[in-house]
Formats: structure tokens, C-alpha cells, sequence
């Protein structure tokens, strides 16, 4: 075994050519092995293997620096870094993250998972090497995939690359896909051009001339012809990046180590911003995820390795059940439009898209665009719904909030995966939606507990005026019967539904935090405690009759999957105190997420650990009302 070698990037440098294709070969078994076992990012990995190879034959991390965008490509560059043993953690409360993280290696510099960033941290980090000694400098090399070259924020940096001519390397792996199709008319102009035969047989004999001549002579005495030829079918982006400053290399075979890594040596000879494009095919050595149409297997759940297929049996999600509510309301509203930033599978928009293509707008990775797009649409008459996930929410907080709040633009936003969701760690916890959505004075702010109430708050969400957020989180959706809720429909509106009574405490519960607070209800009811809950609903407004049955309450405890800091509870307890008045209104206890950055785990564990489980809502409540005596 080749892979049991490998321990670190020396090694990789150390080895012979002959053994580069056994190792590529390895590298790709092991890591089908690992997400096998626990899930995780498979079909981006297996396309990036003879490229990290390359990357780390070429340059030396960890004094060369190497930013890997997004993070979830970076499986190849652990296992070459030391991490080999710890795959069998991957994923795992305590083991290995499923992206780069500075805890783990030295080798990993950018942790978080949100795509477009890697060139504006090589723009930093480069600009830091001025005025450094020539010998002290460190090589710059980011890691983009074309899915990253969607969002705004990598023009930003590729023109100020450009602009201040600072030595960064610019790997562009481009496989044509970020999670589903890559959504570009650059990278669709670049497949034109590269899947045309004329062009293939043209540069083939351009390079063939070109490498039988010295460095010196190939532009001065190559065949007229041939120069105009490549130049004339080169790809946009060449046209494009070489316009901003940026030295343009390739196309060239990511599959392919020995011409990657004489382009990238190539590259860093230059010492100007340069890009290399690579060509790679993203699940490239698995067929399952070669043949996957939808998303190569880019993310998965555990599988079985002979097929590609989940194991086990697949409760219903919270997805598909937002998937068939949407698919109806457009039956019902022919104006609604929605809109994905690059998933319209994993927000469950695909059935959507598959009937009515011309009804979903897939606008790449780029959410501050899809927000004031949304905006637009609704100025002309349409019902714009942005499915999105909870956490890159974030990234188009100023366009939610001038664009379509400020303007009371109708906006359906419908954040999937929110609160605590588990094994993807830090940058994927959707806990800042509500406190987001809270700021924006316009926004009414959703919470359905059950996927009939998804349903009904979806259908009432369509008939309001301004911008709406309705949330749900991540995993098996909750019948209504789970919480003893039946004949859910439109015609309750907004307002909060009594699940229990109970004359010692108010529990409010935002969401998922619904079933929870019921289950702690029957612990408190052990010890002699009767509780009454709520389930909110509707965050803003809030429900005047559950204010008041609040502060007709002893104690009120707020309940949310979400930070508690500007969050639901604020809310909740600002309008009680509002409705009551300062000196009446009953003490509150607010339950939630705390600040700071939680790590990767299974999501039941870290809502345990936070106290958002029924046992924790119970402790906690407990004790208030113990102290109270």
C-alpha cells in the first residue's frame, strides 16, 4: 500500500512518479471508505485527488500557504498531511471535521465552509508579503472550484489581485458543477469551447509546437497560424481574468500530476497573480457518483459502498415535505417564482424545477444577488420565494434588509436547515436566522413545529403583505400527531396554539423546540410542577392571547433552536413586557444557543449539551422554580 507511506507532504515529494497513479487510486478507495461509514462530501474530493497530489509535490505547506475555498475538497489534502489514521473519525463529535480547521494541522489555514472567500484571504495574505526578505516570502495558493466563481465576492478579489499585481496562485478547479450544474456564462461559453473539436486539435498542435521550442522562441518564432488560432478559440476566461491583471495558464488535465505539476511550477516562477485552470470531473474513480445526474454525490449520507445508495431507511425530511407544500402553492399562486443559490435539490426545488423550469432561477452561488433579485420580482407582480439554507442567510443580511425589507417587498424566505445541525461543524450551525431576520422591522418571522403546519404557515405566508422568513430545521419532519395536533390548516393563521395547560409556568416553544418542551412538561409534572405550553408559530406578530396568558403566569420560559441573543425569546419577552407592563410582567427564563462557534457532533447531542433537549428544559425549569421558593 502506497497510502500507508504517506505521512506527511515530504513523503509525497519522495515519491517516484511510476507510484503517483497507485496512490491517486488509494487516495480515492479510502476516502469512499470513510464517507461510506459516516456521510459526508464525496463526489468534489474524488475529482480533486491528482490535483492535491500535485499541489503538495510542488509547493511546501505548510510555509507555502494553501487556501482551499469552501473547504469541503480538502478530504485528499488531509489524508497527505498526517490525518490518514483519523478518517475513521471523520465527522464524529471530537474526530476529524469534514473541512480544513487550524485545531486540527498547520496545513490548514481557512476553516469555514462558505464558498468565495479563498481569494480575498490569498489577496490578505499576499499583500502581508510585501516588504517581507525575498527568502522569508511564503507562496500563496488558493483553491477555487468553478461553482465558487458564481459569487460576487471572488470578482472582488480577483480584481484587486489584478489590480495590485501581488504574486498569488489561483488553482481553478473546474469540474462545471458547485453542488448541482455550475450556473455561468463564462463556464458555459468555456464548455463550448473546450468540448469543440476544432479547438481541441488546434491547441494540441499549438502546445506540440510550443514545447518543442525554447522558452525564449515560443512566441517570437511559433507558426504564425497557430498563435492566431489558439488565441482566437481561447476560452473567455482567459479573455476575462487576463482584463483584471491576472495571468491566465491551461486548460489543463487535473487528472493528469505530471502536467499539473509542471503548471504549477510554471505559475510560481511568475511571481504575478496567475490562474491555472484545471479540468477535472468531479466523482471521478466511483461510477455511482460519476453516473449521479444530480449532484455527482457532492454530499451524502452513509451508503453502501457496491451501489452509491443510502443505508437504512430514510425517514421523511423536513425537505421533502417543504418540497411537495411548494410544489402545490404554485398550483395555486401562477406568480410565484422561486429562487436557489446553486441547490435546488438540497432545498428541495428540483420536482419544482423538473415541471415548471421556467418557474425556478437557479442563480449560482451568489445570495446577495438572489435577495435583490427576489426584490425585483416582487416590484413586477411576482411571488418571489428564495429557499435557502439557515446559515448562508447571513451572507445577504444587507440586501434582506434594505432591498426587501426597507422597500416592504413581498418575499417569501424559506431557510432550510435551520438551528443546530450537526456533523458540518461551525460555519453550518443555522442558528443566526432568527436574530437576523428580527433586525429587519418589516419581516414577519415563522416557526412551524410539524409539516402540516409547514404546510398551513407556507399558504398564509403567500397571502401577507412585506417580506416573510419561515424556518425549519434539518432531518425527519414531525407529524402533527406527534404533538397531538390535528386538522392543521390556514385558517388559524398566525396565531399560537395551547398544547397544554398548566398554572406553574408559561413554556413558549419556537419550532422544533416544540416537542421538546412537551416532553419536559411531563418530567415537571413528575415532580409536581404543572406546565402550560405554547407553541408560537408566528414570532412576529406575536399572539395577543398567548401574551396574555404569559404574564397571567408565575414564570415564563422561552424556548428556541437558534442563538438566544436577539433572538425569538427577546422578541417574545419584549412584547410581553410591552403588553403587561414592566412591574407586572413575570420573571423569563430564555432558553437557547449561546454565543460562539459551535463544534461538529450529532445535532441531539449538542442540543443536549446546550439544555435544549426535554431533559434540559425540565433542569433548567426545575431549578427557577426550586430558587422561587
Amino acid at each position: 500500500m502506497v497510502l500507508e507511506t504517506i505521512d506527511s507532504p515530504a513523503d509525497v515529494k519522495a515519491l517516484p512518479a511510476d507510484q503517483l497513479p497507485q496512490l491517486a487510486e488509494e487516495l480515492r478507495a479510502a476516502i469512499v471508505a470513510a464517507v461510506a461509514r459516516v456521510g459526508g462530501h464525496l463526489g468534489s474530493n474524488l475529482g480533486v485527488v491528482e490535483l492535491a497530489i500535485a499541489l503538495h509535490r510542488t509547493f511546501d505547506s505548510p510555509r507555502d500557504l494553501l487556501v482551499w475555498d469552501t473547504g469541503h475538497q480538502a478530504y485528499v489534502h488531509k489524508m497527505l498531511t498526517g490525518r490518514r489514521d483519523l478518517f475513521d473519525t471523520l465527522r464524529q463529535a471530537g474526530g476529524l471535521s469534514g473541512y480544513p480547521s487550524r485545531a486540527e494541522s498547520p496545513h490548514d489555514l481557512v476553516e469555514n465552509s462558505h464558498a468565495s472567500t479563498a481569494l480575498s484571504w490569498a489577496f490578505g495574505v499576499a499583500r502581508a508579503q510585501i516588504g517581507v526578505p525575498a527568502e522569508d516570502r511564503r507562496r500563496v495558493v488558493a483553491v477555487v472550484g468553478d461553482g465558487a466563481l458564481t459569487g460576487g465576492m471572488a470578482y472582488e478579489a480577483l480584481n484587486n489581485l489584478g489590480h495590485h499585481q501581488l504574486p498569488a496562485i489561483i488553482v481553478l478547479n473546474d469540474n462545471g458543477r458547485s453542488y448541482a450544474e455550475t450556473v455561468s456564462r463564462l463556464s458555459e461559453r468555456l464548455a463550448d469551447l473546450r468540448t469543440d473539436p476544432r479547438y481541441r486539435k488546434v491547441r494540441g498542435r499549438f502546445d506540440r509546437v510550443m514545447d518543442r521550442l525554447p522558452l525564449v522562441e515560443r512566441l517570437t518564432d511559433a507558426g504564425l497560424e497557430a498563435v492566431k488560432a489558439a488565441v482566437s478559440e481561447a476560452p473567455a476566461l482567459q479573455s476575462f481574468v487576463e482584463a483584471l491583471g491576472v495571468r491566465y495558464l491551461g486548460p489543463y488535465d487535473g487528472h493528469d500530476v505530471g502536467k499539473l505539476e509542471h503548471a504549477l511550477a510554471t505559475a510560481a516562477r511568475l511571481q504575478t497573480p496567475v490562474l491555472v485552470h484545471v479540468l477535472t470531473q468531479k466523482g471521478k474513480g466511483y461510477e455511482p457518483a460519476e453516473t449521479d445526474p444530480e449532484k455527482k454525490l457532492h454530499d451524502t449520507s452513509a451508503f453502501d459502498i457496491a451501489t452509491g445508495r443510502s443505508t437504512g431507511a430514510k425517514p421523511r425530511s423536513w425537505t421533502q415535505a417543504f418540497s411537495e407544500a411548494v410544489l402545490d402553492l404554485a398550483d395555486e399562486r401562477p406568480d410565484l417564482v422561486a429562487i436557489t443559490a446553486a441547490m435546488p435539490g438540497s432545498t428541495g426545488l428540483l420536482p419544482l424545477a423538473e415541471r415548471d423550469p421556467d418557474r425556478v432561477l437557479d442563480v449560482g452561488i451568489a445570495e446577495q444577488h438572489a435577495a435583490t433579485a427576489a426584490a425585483g420580482l416582487a416590484y413586477a407582480g411576482k411571488l418571489p420565494l428564495f429557499a435557502v439554507y439557515s446559515t448562508f442567510f447571513s451572507r445577504a443580511f444587507d440586501q434582506a434588509n434594505l432591498d426587501v425589507g426597507l422597500h416592504d417587498a413581498h418575499v417569501l424566505f424559506v431557510f432550510d436547515r435551520a438551528g443546530i445541525t450537526g456533523d458540518d461543524g461551525p460555519s453550518h450551525h443555522g442558528i443566526l436566522d432568527l436574530s437576523l431576520s428580527l433586525r429587519i422591522p418589516a419581516m414577519t418571522v415563522l416557526a412551524p413545529s410539524c409539516e402540516e403546519d409547514l404546510r398551513a404557515l407556507l399558504g398564509v405566508a403567500a397571502g401577507l403583505d412585506g417580506p416573510v422568513t419561515i424556518r425549519f430545521p434539518k432531518g425527519a419532519a414531525l407529524p402533527g400527531e406527534r404533538l397531538g395536533v390535528t386538522g392543521v390548516d390556514r385558517d388559524l393563521g398566525l396565531r399560537a396554539r395551547q398544547l397544554r395547560e398548566g398554572a406553574d409556568v408559561c413554556v413558549l416553544a419556537v419550532g422544533d423546540r416544540v416537542g421538546p418542551a412537551l416532553e419536559a412538561a411531563d418530567l415537571l409534572a413528575e415532580d409536581g410542577h404543572e406546565a402550560a405550553v405554547w407553541d408560537v408559530r408566528s414570532v412576529r406578530p406575536v399572539d395577543a392571547t398567548m401574551l396574555d396568558a404569559a404574564a397571567a403566569s408565575p414564570l415564563v420560559v422561552t424556548v428556541e433552536n437558534g442563538l438566544v441573543g436577539g433572538g425569538a425569546g427577546t422578541e417574545l419577552v419584549d412584547r410581553l413586557v410591552e403588553r403587561a407592563g414592566v412591574r407586572q410582567a413575570p420573571p423569563v427564563l430564555k432558553l437557547g444557543v449561546p454565543d460562539g462557534y459551535l463544534p461538529h457532533g450529532k445535532p441531539d447531542r449538542i442540543l443536549a449539551e446546550l439544555g435544549l433537549d426535554a431533559a434540559g428544559i425540565a433542569a433548567a425549569t426545575r431549578k427557577v422554580l426550586t430558587d422561587q421558593r
